[in-house]
This record gives C-alpha cells, structure tokens and sequence, in this order.
C-alpha cells in the first residue's frame, strides 16, 4: 500500500435508516484508511442516520428519491477519486477487507473487486435472501455466461475508470445486478474475494423484501437482457410464439390433412396471426442486435478512453 498512498480513495455509504450501525462503521473504515474520504448519502431516513454519521467524521448528504440505485448514481456523479470503495452501512461487511481489495484493484489492474460473501454464522444469511442469490447467479450464469460467484454483494472496489462510465439506470437493490451485468457486457476485468458476512445487529432490520424486491430484479435482469443481448431475447419470444401457434394448428392441419377441409376457420386464422407476429419478434431481434453492437461499441471506446485512476 506503501507505494499507491497518493491516490484518492473514496468510501461511499449509501444508506436508509442506519442510525444504530453507520457511525461505527465510518469508524472502522476511517480507523483503517485514515486518508481516505468516507462519504455517507443518506436516502432519506427518518431515525438520525444523517446525524450520527456526520458525528462519526462521514461527509453526509442527502437523496430524497427512495431507492439504493438512486443513491449510488448520485454518489458516483458527484464524487471525484481515484479508488472507490462501496459498502452498506448495515455494519455486515468487514471493513477489514477493504486495503485488500485496494491491493487486489491495483496490482492486478482490473476495475472492480467484489467481495463475495462467506456468513460467519447459519443466522447471517436470511433463507430467503439466501436462496434468491443462488437463483439469480444461476440465471446471470446461465444467460450472461458470467463467473461471478455473488452478483448482490454490496461491497465493492472500482477504479475511476469504472465509476465515471457506467450508465446506470437501475433505481433499486438491482443496482448490483447492474454493475455485474455492465461489466460482462463490456468485457471489463474484474476480480473476487471472499469476504466474512455478519449478522446485522439486533437493533438493524433489512431493508430488502424477499418477494417483492426479488421480482423487480428478475425483471431489471430481463430488461438488461434485452438491452444488451436483443436476439437472444427476442428469439426465446420467437420460439414460444411458433410453439404456440403450431400447437393451435395442430387440430386444424390434422383435420386438412385427413379430408381436404379447413373446419375450424377462426383457429387457423389465430394461428396464422400468432406464427406472423414471432417473425416479427424475431425480425426485430436481428435488427436491434446489430444496433446494441453498435452501442456497445461507442460504450467500449468511452471506456477506454477514460483515465484508470
């Protein structure tokens, strides 16, 4: 570390309603990277996270707007550094990971780090959360082909580069999804570590609903699925629509077939409108790809062009 301790390192806290856990963890961070800045973006609480915070020695601002991806794009418009360090205020990541992770950012010149989560205890992870991380980096696996071990940690390293270029969207707890999912589409190095997860403290309580927040996920993934993969998209639509219609004309080819009569009209006319429509889908597809390739392309370039550090 000795070598990199001019570089500007910035810590990011985004956080709602946090009062009993953020200022001690300021602390930890502020005792282990006394150079850095901590930043603490409160969204809004109503229980004095802002005020033990800016106690702690945090630079506390405020976003209005609900939502954790409204918080981390505002952090990263406004915030100038070299090295940036994202983590819940929730005091369930170690701090004591992060010169790590710096280490790991610089020597092995990537752009992002994420600390993969290992519970310290069987009460650490939620079974519900637990289960909807497994299923979600199954589905990223499956669909974006992606390595990543923990898509939702929410313990990060970035470099400059990273920060600056990434046009995000999300307004939620996909915000996660989202920097994962940029970083595959991009073909932009990064790397993992495995990291202890705590238990939150009793006086914290999860801000994440198992269901509903677990829906909106799926369809932040959806949706960047279709942004980033179009006619692999829009050619599963191609697919399901053939089924659909070959299984609804199924009867009335049948019967064509065994006395040279159309019998049941209405149902081939459906089936006909429902074959026409995925090769619409599918015409679609093929046009929006090349489209998205000629975005990624102007997004790589943007990347490059930027300073690293």
């Amino acid at each position: 570390m000795e070598k990199d301790r001019a570089r500007r390192i910035a810590v990011l806290i985004p956080c709602c309603n946090e009062a009993s856990t953020v200022a001690n963890v300021v602390r930890e961070f502020r005792k282990l990277l006394p150079a850095a800045k901590i930043y603490v973006y409160d969204n809004n609480s109503d229980d004095g996270t802002a005020l033990r915070a800016r106690k702690a020695g945090a630079v506390v601002s405020t976003v209005k707007t609900r939502g954790k991806g409204n918080v981390v794009r505002r952090m990263f418009y406004a915030i100038d550094a070299d090295v940036y360090i994202m983590v819940d205020g929730d005091s369930t990541y170690t701090a004591a990971d992060a010169p790590k992770m710096i280490d790991e950012l610089i020597e092995k010149d990537v752009d992002m780090i994420v600390a993969v989560r290992r519970g310290k205890s069987a009460t650490a992870y939620r079974s519900g959360h637990k289960f909807g991380n497994s299923l979600f980096n199954f589905i990223v696996r499956l669909l974006f082909n992606s390595p990543f071990r923990d898509i939702f940690s929410g313990y990060r390293v970035f470099s400059r580069r990273f920060v600056k270029t990434f046009p995000m969207v999300s307004n939620g707890f996909d915000v996660e999804a989202e920097l994962s999912i940029h970083a595959l589409s991009l073909d932009i190095p990064f790397a993992e570590i495995d990291s202890e997860y705590l238990e939150r403290p009793i006086n914290s309580h999860s801000k994440l609903h198992t269901l509903r927040d677990g829906c909106k996920i799926l369809m932040s993934i959806i949706r960047l699925l279709k942004e980033t993969k179009p006619f692999l998209f829009f050619f599963v639509i191609f697919l399901m629509l053939c089924a659909i219609s070959v299984g609804i004309a199924y009867p009335v080819l049948t019967m064509f077939l065994q006395t040279g009569l159309v019998s049941r009209l209405p149902t081939a006319v459906l089936a006909m409108g429902i074959m026409l429509l995925s090769f619409l889908c599918l015409t679609c597809g093929i046009i929006l790809d090349s489209t998205s390739r000629a975005r990624l392309e102007i997004k790589k370039l943007h990347y490059l062009q930027s300073e690293h550090y």
